[in-house]
């Protein structure tokens, strides 16, 4: 059975008996098989994000949960959130390099197949998506340690060598997704060392009108907390993986690679 995983739950409601909405989902997620509640704040209040409008009524939901990141992007879809893919995933053992524009990219890509993520320390301290990174063996790096880097670099080479799927946002940030910031090249030194498969993923995100969703970016001064409060709030939003060729570096070394695997997602971006 896989181990149950702690994630936190934010609902709320404007709209009506916003109380009675909130006590209602929350309720109902109990009830959802596969979740245990462990604590439920009060209901608290929120002034809307637009200067017009009632106050929110919110509440936040600790939980234990055995659910995988797919089944847990099943209920995100639920609220208006679905997933798009073009290009063939490469099973087995494969490194992915995307591009970065919100905490939501480790969910989609989880999505496509279970993938262990390179990601920065903090990543392990966000709530939901910190617990659920760790319950799929994420290896989380200091980076300004260069000793942790190379510690790093060693054990993705070994779960490339297990043939593990791994995947890295090489631009070290997160961006607006209107270009590809440049790409660090050290964690690719693995896939040279190892010979292994290399698959650039252009992430886009779209909403409603099929415009690039601005709700989704995760940039500047964005709180994480505000961040996931706009994707909820959104009325749809599409999450586009483009899984583009996959690559060997066939003598290139780790830097020349990491410029030619950013051109390729700049020329998908076009």
């Amino acid at each position: 059975m896989r181990p149950a995983v702690t994630a936190w739950v934010a609902l709320g409601a404007n709209l009506g008996d916003a109380r009675t909405r909130v006590r209602d989902a929350l309720t109902a997620l109990e009830q959802q098989p596969g979740i245990s509640a462990l604590h439920v704040s009060k209901l608290y209040r929120t002034a809307p994000h637009q200067a017009t409008g009632p106050d929110y009524i919110n509440a936040v939901a600790r939980i234990q949960t055995t659910l995988t990141a797919p089944a847990l992007l099943d209920m995100l879809q639920a609220m208006g959130i679905s997933l798009q893919l073009h290009g063939t995933p490469q099973s087995g053992s494969v490194l992915w390099v995307a591009n970065h524009i919100a905490w939501l990219d480790i969910l989609a890509m989880h999505a496509v197949r279970h993938c262990r993520f390179v990601a920065k320390s903090e990543v392990h301290r966000w709530p939901v998506i910190g617990p659920l990174a760790a319950g799929a063996g994420t290896l989380f790096i200091e980076r300004a340690s260069r000793r942790d880097a190379l510690r790093v670099v060693h054990d993705l080479a070994s779960a490339l060598q297990a043939g593990d799927a791994v995947a890295v946002f090489p631009e070290g940030t997160t961006s607006s997704g209107e270009t590809v910031l440049p790409f660090h090249a050290n964690l690719l030194q693995a896939a040279v060392a190892t010979q292994a498969l290399v698959q650039p993923v252009l992430i886009r995100y779209l909403d409603a009108s099929g415009e690039r969703a601005e709700h989704v970016r995760y940039v500047d001064d964005d709180t994480l907390v505000r961040s996931i409060w706009r994707v909820l709030w959104a009325s749809h939003t599409v999450v586009q993986l483009n899984f583009l060729a996959v690559q060997q570096a066939q003598g290139r070394d780790r830097r020349t690679w990491a410029v030619d695997l950013r051109r390729a997602l700049l020329d998908a971006l076009g």
